[in-house]
């Protein structure tokens, strides 16, 4: 029972470190943008015009650190997608219930 009491513990702590990632509306937006496809720092900008470029690149190093997103870059551009299948599952969960139909 004490391993698995640890393992729970663990476990805790990735989720709460996932979920204050995605506490941020600004970071949830880019996740969210992210879910429907790749997207380079200029693409993402369009869609979130009220973040300056510097601050979505804080951003976007925040979620590459915690490996939530990867990158491939594509001759001068980079592209980013997510990288963390559990993001993925809870991002998928989110819009399902937020931007669904009906909402």
């Amino acid at each position: 029972m004490k391993k698995s009491m640890n393992e729970m513990v663990g476990h805790a702590a990735s989720a709460s470190e996932l979920l204050k990632l995605i506490s941020n509306q600004q970071r949830l937006m880019i996740l969210c943008l992210l879910h429907e496809n790749e997207m380079s720092v200029g693409a993402l900008n369009e869609h979130l015009p009220s973040l300056s470029q510097s601050a979505l690149s804080q951003h976007l190093a925040q979620l590459r650190k915690a490996k939530l997103v990867k990158t491939k870059r594509q001759s001068q551009t980079i592209l980013y997608s997510l990288a963390d299948s559990k993001a993925v599952e809870v991002i998928h969960l989110l819009h399902k219930l937020y931007c669904g139909s009906g909402n």
